[in-house]
């Protein structure tokens, strides 16, 4: 862990709310990536529920102050008035995520929001929530062409080489879109006989192919098996050429994940299959 007096970082950033931090941190992140330029650290102070826990929390942020040269930037989502306005008084610059956005809502339906804490989790999105742990079991039990099974209910089936990005797109699809999808490795063997496996010819339309840059490739394989063919330069080039290859014949949509995140991945893959 770095040492908080440590000119390392330009500012130091905290995401405080009363459940997982999750939704502060993603805002967060959404923004800062405008300013690529800034080396910053992170830090989520979740379950943030209490006065007590507040006064623990601006008591961190201080003793940050004190070790950077900077004032910490603080994205809350804390829905209490009174946790909030504690928290507030942390010597830092405050962004209240829930007011920018919540307050012009009430204004604009004429009605108060409920100001609940954990709302993300009632019974409101329980259905939304019950598909998404569906998917992830189903994204599961069909990674990697390792079950046939059930190939009917996935809504994307992602082909490619070995370690171009299948296993993660499946599970961030499964996770943040409730999407069920499967994946298959693309192999020598389907290479030689210039055919996709023969279990895949009943879903095209849901086909979706994943490549990505040799030289990247071949740096992601190494990590796993060092100085192997596997993961040589030569094989590495072949596998992609001939991956490409078969995915135009066969007439299905791909992409190169070489520079793109895992995020701009899956909107791709929603938009181009026409999945909600």
């Amino acid at each position: 862990m770095p040492d908080p007096g440590s000119q390392q970082y330009d500012r130091t950033v905290f995401y405080v709310s009363d459940g997982t931090g999750v939704t502060a941190e993603t805002f967060g992140h959404s923004l800062l990536t405008q300013f690529e330029h800034l080396r910053l650290r992170e830090v989520r102070l979740p379950f943030v529920d209490s006065l007590d826990k507040a006064r623990q929390a601006v008591e961190r942020i201080d003793r940050q102050a004190l070790a950077d040269p900077h004032r910490p930037i603080v994205f809350s989502t804390l829905v209490d008035a009174s946790i909030n306005d504690v928290v507030r008084l942390a010597n830092c610059r405050f962004l209240d995520l829930f007011a920018t956005f919540v307050e012009p809502l009430e204004a604009e339906f004429g009605a108060p929001s409920t100001h609940t804490i954990g709302r993300s989790h009632t019974a409101a999105n329980i259905e939304a929530y019950q598909r998404r742990i569906e998917a992830i079991n189903y994204s599961l039990a069909h990674d990697d062409g390792q079950l046939h099974a059930d190939l009917a209910r996935a809504e994307v089936i992602l082909v490619g080489v070995s370690r171009s990005g299948k296993t993660p797109t499946s599970l961030y699809l499964a996770m943040q879109h409730g999407i069920r999808a499967a994946n298959y490795p693309l192999i020598p063997d389907d290479f030689e006989r210039r055919r996709l496996p023969e279990v895949l010819y009943g879903y095209r339309s849901k086909l979706f192919g994943l490549s990505i840059a040799p030289e990247r490739l071949s740096e992601i394989r190494n990590e796993r098996r060092p100085g192997s063919r596997y993961a040589s330069i030569a094989n590495c080039r072949y596998e992609v050429a001939e991956a490409e290859a078969m995915m135009r014949r066969e007439g299905i949509r791909w992409l190169s994940t070489t520079t793109k995140s895992i995020e701009e991945i899956a909107v791709t893959i929603l938009q181009e299959l026409q999945i909600d």
